[in-house]
């Protein structure tokens, strides 16, 4: 392992960005799907020592997919600290990633509730939402931000069964959630969902996942105008390169990864903790005029 560890500075104190975080070259350090952030090196940062509350989502209820890690796990860990109870979905095989979140959001005085599960299955997707709103007590918040992406280099080696799962994953299940979410999100409710920089820049190695992307955006734009009327606001971050599990696990090659986030104007990946505040920001009153729009957090990379 390298000494590349992040700082993990308070979130109020003033920094340079680009040194903020540790910069490539890294190491290559392949593993299975789906990965965990406990063989990544540097290690990312979710916000676990960094981010502070303040009370901004005071007994909301949240709904997380893809909770266990990257960018799932920082929204948790913010929103546990904001005062919401969050409720997580992750894969089975990512249950020691998980029960760390569930730790980290009782520690912050939270109700934490595990959802295992796999979201290319529309039955789980249905029976996702009605057990987070029982254990929860309600749905203030939902989060879709569960994702699949696998580098290939030519459209020759994307098969059916691969095209299949990435769509199901990143687009399917984020309609069957949504549908299923509906009748229990009342007027002020947010539903946030996880976009990409690939939709508009995509990678000539992401070929199936860039479009999902793309969907992502439009889907949320036109459920955000469809959903206006009752109160409800639908939003899309979309991040740029962030240091998560889901890269070495097979959504880069492991040369990029040794580059990773060098082609960004701040010279570095994004850590999680750095995009955390944005699903607080779009969860929180403070963004009650937002809707069907995209925020990015791109490293200073361009949304064209």
């Amino acid at each position: 392992m390298s000494d590349q560890t992040p700082k993990q500075p308070n979130q109020s104190t003033m920094q340079n960005p680009l040194t903020q975080y540790p910069q490539p070259p890294f190491p290559k350090q392949p593993q299975n799907a789906p990965g965990t952030v406990h063989k990544m090196d540097p290690q990312p940062d979710h916000g676990e020592a960094s981010y502070q509350g303040s009370g901004r989502l005071t007994g909301r209820k949240a709904l997380i997919t893809g909770g266990d890690s990257g960018i799932g796990r920082a929204a948790a860990i913010a929103y546990a600290r904001e005062g919401a109870d969050v409720a997580i979905n992750y894969l089975p095989a990512e249950e020691s990633d998980a029960q760390e979140v569930i730790a980290l959001i009782e520690a912050a005085g939270r109700k934490a509730v595990a959802l295992p599960g796999d979201l290319t299955d529309e039955a789980f997707c249905q029976q996702l939402i009605q057990d987070a709103v029982r254990e929860l007590g309600g749905l203030d918040i939902l989060v879709n931000n569960g994702g699949k992406q696998t580098a290939q280099d030519s459209i020759a080696d994307i098969t059916t069964e691969q095209f299949d799962a990435t769509y199901k994953t990143n687009v399917y299940a984020l309609f069957w959630i949504s549908k299923a979410a509906m009748p229990h999100l009342k007027p002020g409710a947010s539903i946030i969902n996880t976009s990409s920089i690939q939709a508009r820049q995509p990678s000539k190695n992401l070929l199936d996942y860039a479009p999902t992307k793309a969907a992502i955006v439009a889907f949320t734009q036109a459920l955000a105008q469809q959903v206006a009327a009752q109160g409800i606001r639908v939003n899309a971050v979309a991040p740029g390169p962030f240091w998560t599990p889901l890269q070495p696990s097979g959504g880069q090659p492991q040369e990029t990864i040794q580059t990773f986030g060098s082609e960004t104007p701040l010279g570095r990946p994004g850590q999680p903790a750095e995009i955390a505040p944005l699903y607080v920001f779009l969860a929180s009153q403070e963004s009650s005029y937002s809707t069907g729009a995209v925020f990015a957090s791109t490293g200073g990379m361009l949304m064209v």
